[in-house]
């Protein structure tokens, strides 16, 4: 989905369009999945990298400008806990419990017009 909006800085109003966004690029170097028992299912992640390419505009008052960027996520380490209950009355369901995210490394490259 694209992202729209406007932010106010101290000279005006900023509005950002992202669109054409596009996961090209994921690296698990590092994933295990074990189980817990009598609870679920626990999925650790380890350094694990993500490459978005996207375009963007940007619009003040001042300017105006668009372009392509790319985005490098690195060293993302995920941790998350799926509960499994026991219910022999319906079909299996799952749930997340808890989830942790961390990321070492975003670098960000703009191309545009100006």
């Amino acid at each position: 989905p694209d992202l729209t909006g406007h932010e106010k800085f101290g000279l005006g109003n900023v509005k950002y369009n992202i669109s054409g966004i596009h996961v090209t690029a994921v690296e698990l170097p590092s994933a295990s999945i074990s189980l817990l028992p009598g609870s679920g299912i626990k999925l650790v992640i380890g350094n694990a990298s993500l490459t978005i390419d996207m375009n963007w505009n940007i619009r003040t008052w001042m300017f105006k400008d668009s372009g392509r960027s790319t985005v490098h996520i690195s060293k993302v380490f995920v941790t998350a806990v799926f509960s499994t209950p026991r219910d022999n009355t319906g079909p299996t369901s799952i749930s997340l419990t808890s989830c942790r995210t961390t990321s070492g490394d975003i670098d960000i490259k703009l191309n545009g017009k100006s």
